[in-house]
């Protein structure tokens, strides 16, 4: 029997923590990383590890910490910008006294394909002075993930595992190798390692500025970071899929640079970091031109000056890279292709679900603004969003909100702009993008008395990533009871069904709510469309 299985990228790597043996998984669902958690879910049901959506990024990780604490291995999934909500957590973690193997599997976005930057994940790794691995095909995600946790444990420190969207969301055969056991409990006997007075954390600090140069020797001699080649014009230094698409046009390069007179220029490609120094330096000193091949930011090329003396620019700075734009650099024609002429096609931009009752929450949230401020672009209104299906509430035909920066921003923007003096200020938030980040902005509001009115679009599920579970999902009430913990006036708050039948009643009430001077919390409650959909689906 084979022991080749086909797996996502994101499966390989969920695969691998179990092998592993991890205790515990959390996370938050996000683009291109929902799959690893939900994989491990699925496992769980069935007698897994234990694994478990949390409210958000840092509720995640720090959950990790605790199983760490208690000496088993945890794994944490996330996207690039979740680590943006962790990274308090994620920075002091690297002083802590790792017991258990921790890994923190980030999956960053080159392109942004649903993401709003293409932040790298390398550069948190190399701040908080983390080793990162960064796979390059599923087997090594898998492999690598399984590698992660003995790193974490014998070097007493978080191992970050760096995924793409490409790699993340391909398919390929992974050869399993046998499961390792669960690590017994047993607490840390080091109270000190886990205290982060400063007392404490200066010697913690100290103690990780010394295990620099242990994780320099391993990273040197890491199988991932390969070094081959002689020739002494040209260098390349590739790391993850970069490298993969470097080999794919190897055959046709080094077949260009024979008719130049030229050998097979030296590779180093960098598949585990911290970045190996002496190997680059290596690969740079007798170098007429480095080529660096790496999706994301430059964070190799940046360091090549610091290392080597020497700078290069990276291949793209913007979106993915691709056989055909590494062809590019290297000098190759393009491929041969075929134009196929398609004429005009229309656009086609993405909407909101048919039947979504978001649609009918932003038809009244749009005639009650209308009747507040009848004048082109509404300027006594603003209505700051956030991330989620409601998103969409920018486009045609709703066009309803103004901005979108980050998870739970909405609410403090809301806030800033009615104490700056605009006569109506509005947030629109999802349920669940609420409990991850808004709850404490909502809370500087209470305590303010701010005149403005939070709009929280209730769906029961995080939608936009595949319906996951919200950690209020249990009870509708749970909501209503959360918000007016918060100490909102139970006479401003306002549940509307978000139905087309009252898109009229409920724009009426949302002006009344949105015209008091003070804070006011109104919530559109129906059930996501695509969430009936599964559960008719799954119950029938």
């Amino acid at each position: 029997m084979s022991n080749k299985i086909a797996l996502l990228g994101d499966e390989a790597v969920a695969l691998g923590a179990i092998h592993a043996g991890i205790s515990a998984a959390y996370g938050y669902p996000g683009t291109p990383s929902t799959e690893i958690l939900q994989y491990l879910i699925d496992e769980y049901a069935k007698g897994g590890p234990v694994a478990r959506w949390c409210s958000n990024e840092k509720t995640a990780l720090e959950a990790g910490l605790g199983v760490s604490f208690a000496g088993r291995r945890s794994l944490i999934t996330m996207k690039h910008v979740g680590l943006n909500v962790a990274a308090d957590a994620f920075i002091n973690s690297a002083l802590l006294g790792i017991k258990g193997g921790l890994v923190i599997i980030v999956a960053d976005d080159p392109g942004m394909h649903s993401s709003q930057n293409e932040q790298d994940t390398r550069f948190y790794a190399n701040f908080a002075m983390t080793p990162c691995l960064e796979p390059r095909n599923q087997q090594e995600a898998y492999d690598m993930v399984r590698e992660a946790f003995d790193i974490s444990e014998k070097f007493e420190i978080p191992v970050i595992v760096r995924l793409v969207t490409r790699l993340a969301h391909a398919r390929a055969a992974v050869t399993a190798k046998p499961p390792r056991q669960q690590n017994p409990v047993e607490k840390t006997k080091e109270k000190t390692r886990w205290m982060l007075l400063p007392i404490y954390a200066r010697k913690n600090y100290a103690a990780l500025l010394e295990k620099q140069k242990d994780l320099q020797q391993w990273a040197a001699s890491h199988y991932s970071n390969k070094l081959s080649g002689d020739g002494n014009d040209l260098a390349i230094i590739t790391s993850g899929l970069g490298g993969n698409y470097y080999e794919e046009n190897l055959e046709d390069f080094i077949a260009m640079r024979k008719k130049q007179g030229k050998s097979a220029p030296v590779h180093l490609h960098i598949g585990a970091y911290p970045l190996p120094e002496n190997k680059i330096r290596k690969v740079c000193e007798n170098a007429e031109e480095i080529l660096v091949i790496e999706e994301g930011q430059p964070f190799i090329a940046q360091r090549l000056f610091g290392i080597a003396g020497l700078e290069t620019n990276p291949v793209i700075q913007c979106g993915e890279l691709d056989p055909d734009n590494v062809r590019s650099v290297l000098g190759l024609p393009p491929r041969k292709s075929i134009n196929i002429n398609t004429g005009e096609l229309p656009s086609r931009p993405p909407q909101l679900c048919q039947g979504c009752p978001h649609c009918d929450s932003y038809e009244s949230i749009n005639k009650a603004v209308k009747e507040l401020d009848p004048r082109p672009g509404h300027p006594d209104v603003g209505i700051n969003s956030d991330i989620g299906c409601y998103s969409l509430g920018a486009t045609p035909p709703y066009s309803s909100i103004e901005s979108l920066v980050c998870m739970g921003a909405c609410v403090g923007m809301a806030k800033g702009a009615a104490e700056a003096g605009l006569k109506y200020a509005i947030a629109v938030i999802g349920d669940s993008t609420f409990i991850h980040g808004g709850i404490t902005a909502l809370i500087d509001a209470v305590q303010a008395d701010t005149p403005m009115t939070l709009i929280i679009l209730d769906n029961s599920v995080v939608a936009m990533t595949g319906c996951q579970p919200t950690m209020l999902n249990t009870d509708t009430k749970n909501l209503v009871r959360l918000v007016e913990g918060c100490g909102v006036n139970k006479e401003h708050i306002l549940e509307l069904e978000a139905k087309r039948q009252f898109i009229d009643e409920n724009a009426a009430k949302l002006k009344a709510e949105i015209e008091y001077k003070g804070l006011s919390v109104v919530i559109f409650r129906r059930e996501c469309i695509e969430a009936f959909r599964k559960n008719k689906k799954a119950n029938f």
